[in-house]
């Protein structure tokens, strides 16, 4: 396929040629670009019509949402060329145009001569399959309107999110979140970035060696909007919600013959209200602890994505930037009781209210260099950036011990806590692609990836004697994180008659440090892994696959887990982390089925995951007192089976669902024989779309999460269902959506642990049942 970028620059370089053309008692041809094998029309592919022996095109334009190009010029011989990624280039030679002219379907082939370029395709599907994973797109699902990432993950088939905004991903915890590509601080807190600023989601559950090894159960990777259409494009969306929930947001971009810019802003003002319920025995004791916590919380927060593009020759250079800050305010008023289980007489009696205000800020920047050449396939891309989170929080805990009640004249406690938690991420990445003859092709890169976390914990007691807080050096602390992760990969690649073929290797140096300012403790880590991967396809026919992945990754453990010093600002909950842990080693392999056809598609993964030294929390009970802390379990594996469909009943109904099942299985017998554990799990969605007349569609979506298990108990299962309908008008270019989200408000997280010596079970229940009104409106 010839340069896309060097035709863009020829396209606009004619502007005022066929300004004049046009003019020019012109004639009209028109035609649809139709991808034969799929049977679907190609949208927004780039058409242009030359003279004979002509550089530069008379005229030029872009097919439509249904194919469709119409373009006009004088009398004359002709060529007319469609260009569009991932197809064959289209020229249609000696045309004489002395008349309107029409071509009808101008049938273009796919180029799916690549294993990573094999997917279902169609017009913008909710969820494409791809040989590496999956491709979320958000807009087309109704429910994440108004909603953050995190909302898109909780209808994406296979991954699960926990009521802490935690990822799991076919029973596997630990996913490597990126974005545009690339590790950023950003991702840190998922729940800031808006649905409405996201283009597409790939989740790569077995990524081969050009990607980083990091995270069990794979990568994902947000593409955030930017625009690239020719021209002056862009679009403007509102939404007002129950409890006064509500979000403004907009896009635009402007593309011409030497630049692309593009900007996005999102306004987001959310409320929420929740309970917690905890109860816990100790056997050995017999206590039994009752702790409910109500909170009420708000949220306000603005993001900005911006960018631009700069075209010259075959060279783009491009920066990339985000921009995202918020301040949140939330009281959580903790009621505590113990008991004695025989006699259930009381023991102790509290309540602890928190009133906390927290600022978010962040921002990412990264300039690009691509440097395309005239052999086909062979590129260079070198990219820098760096991203910044700090987050100030500060707390004002109000303390009524000997009551369970709330009035000022049973207060006898006062604590006050400040956080200030920065990280810093700094990436440096080049990749080289080069053909060779037989379809065979080199792919080698090198990688750093340069992170720091500070954390700066300062908590005081209010003393009532002095009628001053007092520094507690007990809870108060210090702690600084940093890790250098440098990588070189080569992954060769060879594609047959009916076989394609990628085969990888990854190596990793990984230099780690931590310090404890309070106790002066200092920890350090240095090792070097290598990570093989092989990924291969056999085209049985003509949409009909099979494919086989293997992968071997790393998943670190994450600064929280390995700063040491005790949290105990809860009594009764102490957690803490262990410098002493080491990374988990998986090996992750896929085996599965791919059948696309006219109606439908049908995707079918067995996959299996052994980890050797898997991390997970252990919980003791000790006087009365639990403590939480992570560890290295022995092993742990899972496998199962994934299953995503997709199929248009009739031209208005459209079926789109998953079903994944798994076991799991956890030995951390090297700590105590009641860790280990061992279940089955069942998850499923469901999405119906129904489109009617007055261009009306009405979407319901249903999850359903089974238990699932961990090394000392188990999470209680889940179901819940949305509902949408909309209405376009102005041709499409406008939209109105009202939405209920979780209409059975059956929404809630709950869970059980048991060990030799104590058992506890946690309910969570937030407002999950919300009702949207929403806008939008694109030119």
């Amino acid at each position: 396929m010839k340069n896309i970028i060097y035709f863009i620059l020829v396209v606009f370089l004619s502007l005022p040629y066929s300004e004049l053309a046009a003019q020019n008692n012109p004639f009209t041809i028109s035609g649809q670009a139709y991808d034969i094998e799929n049977e679907i029309p190609i949208q927004f592919a780039q058409v242009a019509l030359f003279k004979e022996n002509a550089k530069e095109p008379e005229t030029f334009t872009n097919t439509d949402e249904k194919g469709n190009f119409q373009l006009q010029a004088p009398k004359g011989n002709y060529e007319l060329k469609i260009f569009f990624i991932g197809y064959e280039d289209k020229i249609l030679s000696d045309i004489f145009l002395n008349k309107n002219m029409e071509l009808g379907k101008v049938e273009m082939t796919n180029e799916n001569n690549q294993l990573d370029e094999v997917e279902v395709t169609g017009t913008k599907p909710m969820v494409r399959t791809t040989v590496e994973g999956i491709t979320i797109n958000p807009d087309q699902n109704l429910s994440n309107l108004g909603g953050t990432l995190l909302d898109i993950l909780r209808n994406t088939p296979s991954v699960r999110v926990g009521d802490d905004g935690s990822i799991s991903l076919r029973g596997s915890s630990g996913t490597n979140v990126l974005i545009n590509g690339r590790n950023s601080s950003l991702t840190r807190n998922l729940d800031r970035i808006p649905a409405s600023s996201i283009e597409e989601i790939k989740v790569i559950n077995n990524p081969n060696a050009r990607y980083d090894a990091e995270a069990e159960a794979g990568i994902i990777d947000i593409k955030l909007k930017r625009g690239d259409k020719l021209g002056t494009n862009g679009g403007i969306d509102g939404l007002y919600g129950t409890r006064g929930r509500s979000s403004l947001g907009g896009q635009i971009n402007h593309r011409d013959i030497r630049y692309n810019v593009y900007g996005g802003y999102n306004y987001r003002n959310w409320k929420n209200v929740g309970e917690r319920r905890v109860n816990r025995t100790i056997f050995e004791d017999e206590e039994n602890l009752r702790q409910n916590t109500n909170s009420e919380s708000r949220r306000e927060g603005h993001t900005f994505n911006y960018g631009a593009d700069y075209y010259f020759g075959n060279n783009t250079l491009s920066y990339e930037g985000v921009l995202s800050t918020s301040y949140s305010q939330q009281v959580n008023t903790l009621f505590s009781e113990l008991n004695d289980t025989n006699t259930d007489n009381l023991l102790l009696e509290y309540v602890r209210r928190n009133s906390e205000n927290e600022s978010d800020d962040g921002y990412d920047n990264a300039i690009i260099y691509e440097r395309d050449f005239d052999e086909k396939e062979r590129s260079f891309k070198f990219s820098a950036s760096q991203s910044y989170t700090n987050q100030f929080k500060t707390q004002n805990i109000e303390i009524f011990r000997g009551t369970l009640s709330t009035d000022e004249s049973g207060l006898n406690g006062r604590e006050q806590a400040f956080t200030d938690e920065k990280r810093y991420n700094y990436v440096f990445q080049a990749d080289y692609i080069h053909p060779f003859e037989n379809q065979m092709k080199l792919e080698t890169g090198l990688k750093s990836n340069i992170r720091n976390f500070t954390y700066d914990f300062d908590f005081s007691r209010f003393s009532f004697e002095n009628n001053e807080f007092e520094d507690d050096p007990a809870v108060s602390n210090e702690f600084d994180y940093q890790d250098r992760i440098h990588a070189a990969y080569a992954v060769l690649s060879k594609s047959f008659d009916k076989l394609d073929v990628i085969a990888g290797v990854r190596g990793e140096l990984t230099q780690l440090s931590t310090y404890l300012y309070n106790t002066d403790e200092e920890n350090s880590q240095e090792y070097f892994n290598l990570f093989p991967s092989l990924q291969t396809l056999y085209k049985l026919t003509n949409n009909q696959s099979f494919k086989f992945t293997y992968s071997r990754r790393i998943d670190r453990p994450t600064a929280w887990r390995l700063n040491p010093f005790p949290d105990i600002t809860d009594s009764l909950n102490v957690r803490r982390g262990n410098p002493n842990l080491q990374p988990e080693l998986i090996n992750s392999m896929e085996l599965g089925h791919i059948f696309e056809g006219k109606t439908s598609s049908l995707t079918t993964n067995f996959f299996y995951r052994q980890i050797q030294g898997r991390l997970d929390y252990i919980t003791r009970v000790e006087d009365g007192i639990s403590y939480s802390e992570p560890a290295n379990l022995n092993t742990a594996e899972s496998y199962g089976i994934e299953v995503i469909g997709l199929k248009d009943i009739t031209p208005w109904w459209t079926l789109n669902g998953s079903v994944t099942g798994f076991n799991i299985r956890v030995d951390g017998s090297n700590i105590s024989e009641e860790f280990t554990n061992n279940g089955y799990a069942l998850n499923s969605k469901l999405t119906s779309d129904f489109k009617l007349p007055y261009d009306i569609t009405i979407q319901l979506v249903g999850n359903y999460y089974s238990p699932e298990i961990e090394a000392q108990g188990s999470n209680l299962g889940q179901y819940y269902m949305d509902a949408s309908i909309q209405k376009s008008f102005l041709d499409k270019k406008g939209t109105i959506s009202l939405s209920a989200r979780d209409i059975f408000d059956s929404l809630r997280y709950a869970g059980d642990r048991l060990t030799n010596s104590f058992s506890q079970s946690y309910y969570a229940k937030r407002e999950t049942r919300i009702f949207l009104l929403s806008a939008r409106y694109s030119f």
